[in-house]
């Protein structure tokens, strides 16, 4: 199960060719996003296992589970955008089930980042279900 916002994602890499124009599309989801205010940039919300700094802070309202986020790396605050849109809006049920590794692979990213950045990325995954695991 993925949000439809996420399938637009997908839609956009089918078109996009070359890695670089990706890379810069997966940039410029990040810098669309609202940054965490600077109070949530605090221990309780820092991600362990990112090379970058990473901040995830969470809610839930009315059953749903959303989450902002921010980095300190142009690249994961891209990666975090869509992470937001595979997961944000979803029941905690539905976060749990989504094989996120797998609908990022749809994206080529596996492919394209560093052994450093997909560690990142996996970090931030396994944040994240361990977040929904808690409520």
């Amino acid at each position: 199960m993925t949000s439809d916002a996420f399938e637009e994602i997908v839609q956009d890499f089918e078109f996009i060719e070359e890695w670089e124009e990706r890379y810069r599309y997966v940039i410029e989801q990040g810098k669309a996003m609202m940054p965490l205010e600077s109070a949530m940039k605090v221990p309780a919300t820092k991600v362990l296992g990112c090379a970058s700094q990473v901040w995830i802070y969470h809610k839930i309202k009315d059953g749903q589970f959303f989450f902002n986020g921010e980095s300190d790396a142009m690249i994961v605050n891209g990666l975090i955008a869509i992470l937001r849109k595979l997961y944000n809006g979803l029941s905690v049920n539905d976060v749990l089930s989504v094989d996120a590794r797998s609908e990022m692979a749809r994206l080529g990213l596996n492919d394209h980042l560093s052994m450093q950045r997909s560690n990142g990325l996996n970090a931030m995954i396994s944040r994240i279900r361990s977040i929904a695991q808690s409520n």
